[in-house]
């Protein structure tokens, strides 16, 4: 057999070695350093579908945000921005770096200030969709941009030129005011704050039992790709994989402080007694952990509005 034939066919048996070898799994984790990522491997940017765009920005706590937005024949829709101006305007050059359209409207998923903060460098005639519970809330916060206008009932569809893009007002979650956005075509549902991928139900303004049940609702609705406002955004599979393992890490929180609250622990007690199981290795677990046993504690003893 000629050297050179011989040489060929070795390389061709390796590169079928290499094919045949299993791909390592992706670590699932919230933490980037986990998982192989960089500070300067942010902001991120991952097409979801034609048109359809995420955009993961860091969190102050080190966690990916994500923020949506479409580009449709008549604009761009963005779903939430990041922690501050500097941050949604690495967003909004993210944008035009894929379009020169104009950005036209913004969803407040979450009202929350790490993805409000920056709504300042907006354009000034954006149309937002908004909940009246979060316009309330954003209407207390210093220095926040307050949207004029709120819905006026639980879903807002919106044409951003040719995309159908639907605000879902499901019930009360991480939030008052908490709002899916849904594409019915591409079957994408970008949850915001009701989903948290690998980090630690968050709770400071939270419903609980009620958030269980949003994510019920989420679960059923007609959706190949589900996208967390924290977390990773992760293939289809995972995605829906994740969803449904952190609905479980909200049934486990709350077992666990009612578990608690029966002992008669006060509430202090009980966030030092907590046992979290799976969930106590999840991103920010340690500082979470003791503000969901208040807002449990709050909603066993009826304080919750």
């Amino acid at each position: 057999m000629p050297r050179a034939f011989r040489y060929v066919c070795s390389v061709l048996a390796a590169a079928l070695v290499l094919a045949a070898a299993p791909v390592a799994a992706q670590v699932r984790t919230a933490d980037p350093a986990k998982r192989g990522f960089k500070v300067s491997d942010f902001p991120r940017l991952i097409t979801l579908a034609d048109n359809v765009y995420g955009f993961e920005g860091l969190h102050p706590a080190g966690m990916p945000t994500v923020s949506l937005f479409v580009v449709g024949a008549d604009g761009v829709l963005i779903a939430d921005g990041q922690s501050s101006p500097a941050g949604t305007q690495q967003l909004l050059d993210a944008i035009a770096r894929v379009t020169p359209k104009p950005v036209k409207w913004y969803i407040v998923a979450s009202d929350h200030g790490d993805h409000t903060a920056g709504n300042s460098v907006l354009p000034k005639d954006i149309t937002y969709i908004v909940t009246p519970a979060s316009k309330a809330a954003m209407a207390r916060m210093k220095n926040a941009v307050v949207p004029p206008t709120a819905m006026t009932g639980d879903r807002q569809t919106i044409d951003v030129g040719g995309i159908e893009v639907q605000a879902i007002n499901a019930g009360r979650a991480h939030t008052g005011g908490d709002l899916l956005v849904y594409l019915p075509k591409q079957k994408i549902l970008f949850m915001s704050e009701v989903y948290l991928n690998r980090v630690f139900p968050a709770m400071r303004s939270a419903y609980p039992t009620e958030w269980v049940s949003v994510l019920d609702k989420a679960l059923k609705m007609d959706v190949t790709l589900f996208v967390p406002g924290h977390g990773f955004v992760e293939d289809a599979k995972a995605a829906r994989e994740e969803l449904v393992e952190y609905q479980k890490a909200m049934r486990y929180v709350i077992a666990e402080v009612q578990r608690l609250h029966k002992l008669g622990l006060s509430a202090d007690d009980a966030a030092k007694q907590a046992n979290w199981g799976p969930y106590k290795d999840w991103y920010i677990a340690e500082g979470q952990g003791p503000i969901a046993v208040r807002k449990i504690y709050e909603e066993i003893e009826g304080k919750l509005k």
